[in-house]
């Protein structure tokens, strides 16, 4: 008992050092890996599943290496020469000692199997807790400022009852089968006693073989329930493993350590598609990949100081294409380059310090509002940093702190609204003077006014510096104020790449010109009907005839047929008051009345449809103002109207 003790424990030791020494070298290794991932994909998987990762999963490990395989061997040798010893004994007595084990094991395999199926599930819930206990903690002064506890703590709620939930199905799958083979597993002499002793009588076997072989069965009970007591965890554990794998083997981030040699700033996206990847649980309940693709086949060309704005709705892809200029991934076909030279041909530290980014979230560190403006440039003078806040309209309220811009920014920037640290932002990224400027909506966070004043100064800005300048937004003023040409996505797609002036008035699609334009185009059915070589747009209430250069442009493209069902726009401004008696004019009904100032938006119903009109308000007062349910004429101005193809949505013109 005492040499037993003595060399449990002196093993013992042993396998936790070395499953220590295994895990501090997994653990070096994640963070090695993690360090070569693209940024993107770290942030992604959230501060809670990251910290599960490094943590909880990697130490659930020790369970695996420090007991269950030493240990878990050490019982399983035992009963293995106990059955060594049983077979030269009595052979036929020894096969009946093991009966009981194959009925376990396929009860072992089935729980195994069924906690496998349920262990995806379990797993991804535990790391969504985990991501939202952290995000509540870290929002709880926002929640209670906007009187959002009951919100937020229903989704808290939720998350953890999901665990629970996910949990207990888990347990309730694999339990049963647990329960089998538990009770199986010991019963070694559950047909040895009965048909030994019935070989006994036939002759078969001696009464001292089937005594010894009962005293040896007996002995294996206890090292057989020893060696498989870790079963119940391998479920987890082997899900955690193919995690970690699924880490370890993740792709890189594609660079070398070559320096920039490209040619100029000139910036092109060459057929780019790019999935965002998500883990979940498979059929057989191990960690798969799924792809989402939100980017499809993307080409356009910025030129070395052009100023390109990136617009469209919200999803449509132009973040993601800000974030893969910074490789913040690698896009999954295609590429993108910098003056002829792709990004993963040169080091990530070679392009940062050719682009200046702000993005719609920016984090400030715990030093004075000076310094967290000079990390752009660390070398830059303190006047050269006064001179960037300046620009970025910081001044207004630094200069109300009590010391000025020397003033902390307090953990994360808590000492500034958000509207404040998005100002030092910029601030920080124009001090860093950058050859290539990308600004992903750096405006979101402001309110009306100061929106406008900083639109201003970025308007100066453009022109000021000499490099490339992209600019992504929603809003489709600044994106007409601040580039020279407009990139309009929408779901992943380039809808149109123009001037701002050609976007406004030839769009591209029926998509190009409702988003283009606020208000935004007016659109009604019509049929586009072709008499020779003029063309006429019929309407129930309207009979226009095109300008002979537009139907020369209809008839290079037309497939036949002398009508076409179509939809027709109209822009706002390009619709005017008419006299009830005048020619062309169009009869409706007024819905509603806006004033917008210097101008009034009238909200029409007519017979071809809902109308807007933008009506300058020295017109009203000369004719009257005008109130819901009152008559309205009115007319379109000459080559107004714009045609759309009904089914593909393309301008016809």
């Amino acid at each position: 008992l005492v040499l037993q003790a003595l060399f449990y424990g002196w093993g013992l030791n042993l396998s936790h050092k070395a499953a220590y020494d295994t895990l501090l070298r997994l653990r070096t290794a994640l963070q090695k890996r993690f360090e070569k991932l693209p940024l993107g994909v770290i942030q992604d998987k959230g501060t809670g599943t990251v910290k599960k990762l490094f943590v909880d999963d990697v130490d659930s490990l020790e369970v695996l290496l420090a007991h269950s395989m030493p240990e878990g061997i050490a019982n399983l040798m035992v009963p293995i020469a106990v059955y060594v010893a049983m077979f030269f004994v009595d052979w036929k007595l020894a096969l009946l000692s093991l009966a009981s084990i194959p009925l376990s094991l396929v009860a072992m395999m089935t729980m195994y199997s069924v906690g496998m199926k349920k262990m995806g599930p379990y797993y991804m819930a535990g790391q969504k807790m985990n991501n939202t206990i952290i995000e509540y903690i870290n929002g709880m002064e926002v929640v209670k400022v906007f009187n959002k506890d009951a919100d937020s703590y229903e989704r808290f709620r939720k998350d953890v009852s999901d665990y629970r939930d996910y949990t207990l199905a888990w347990y309730k799958a694999a339990w049963p089968w647990m329960a089998i083979y538990s009770s199986l597993l010991p019963c070694t002499i559950i047909l040895t006693l009965p048909v030994g002793a019935w070989f006994v009588l036939l002759g078969w076997s001696t009464l001292p073989n089937l005594i010894l072989v009962l005293c040896l069965s007996l002995s294996v009970v206890m090292p057989l329930l020893k060696s498989l007591g870790f079963l119940p965890t391998m479920p987890q554990l082997n899900y955690k493993i193919s995690a970690l794998e699924q880490v370890l083997d993740a792709p890189e981030l594609q660079q070398t350590e070559g320096a920039f040699h490209g040619k100029d700033d000139t910036i092109t996206y060459d057929h780019v598609s790019f999935a965002y990847q998500t883990t979940q649980p498979g059929p057989d309940g191990k960690p798969v990949v799924i792809e989402d693709e939100v980017l499809h086949d993307i080409s356009f060309t910025a030129k070395a100081g052009q100023k390109t704005a990136l617009v469209g709705e919200s999803g449509s892809g132009k973040s993601t294409l800000a974030k893969l200029l910074i490789h913040y991934y690698d896009p999954q076909k295609g590429s993108i380059s910098i003056g002829g030279q792709k990004l993963c041909d040169m080091s990530l530290e070679a392009l940062n310090s050719r682009i200046s980014y702000v993005a719609q979230d920016q984090y400030l560190f715990n030093t004075s509002l000076l310094e967290n403006i000079r990390l752009g440039r660390l070398n830059a003078t303190d006047e050269e940093v006064v001179e960037a806040a300046k620009k970025a309209q910081c001044m207004e309220f630094i200069e109300k702190l009590p010391q000025g811009i020397h003033s902390m920014a307090g953990d994360a920037g808590k000492m500034l609204s958000g509207g404040q640290r998005q100002r030092v932002a910029i601030g920080r990224a124009i001090v860093r003077d950058p050859k290539v400027f990308l600004m992903d909506e750096p405006l979101s966070n402001l309110d009306a006014k100061l929106r406008n004043q900083m639109r201003a100064e970025l308007i100066k800005l453009r022109h000021e510096i000499k490099g490339t300048f992209i600019y992504v937004t929603h809003d489709q003023t600044e994106a007409m104020t601040l580039g020279d040409r407009i990139v309009v996505m929408k779901d992943g797609v380039v809808q149109q790449i123009a001037t701002p002036q050609e976007v406004f008035n030839h769009p591209a699609n029926i998509f190009v010109a409702g988003f283009i334009g606020v208000p935004q185009m007016n659109f009604f059915d019509a049929q586009l009907v072709r008499s020779g070589n003029g063309f006429t747009v019929k309407t129930e209430d309207m009979n226009v005839a095109l300008a002979p250069e537009t139907c020369a442009q209809l008839a290079l493209n037309w497939d036949g047929g002398d009508v076409k069902e179509i939809t027709a726009g109209v822009r706002p401004e390009q619709i005017l008051l008419a006299d009830k008696d005048e020619e062309g004019a169009l009869q409706g009904t007024v819905e509603v009345t806006e004033l917008m100032g210097s101008t009034e938006h009238v909200h029409v119903t007519a017979p071809d449809g809902q109308f807007v009109l933008i009506i300058p308000v020295v017109d009203l007062e000369a004719k009257g103002a005008l109130k819901a349910g009152d008559p309205i004429w009115f007319k379109f101005e000459k080559n107004a109207t714009h045609l759309f193809d009904k089914v593909s949505g393309k301008n016809l013109i």
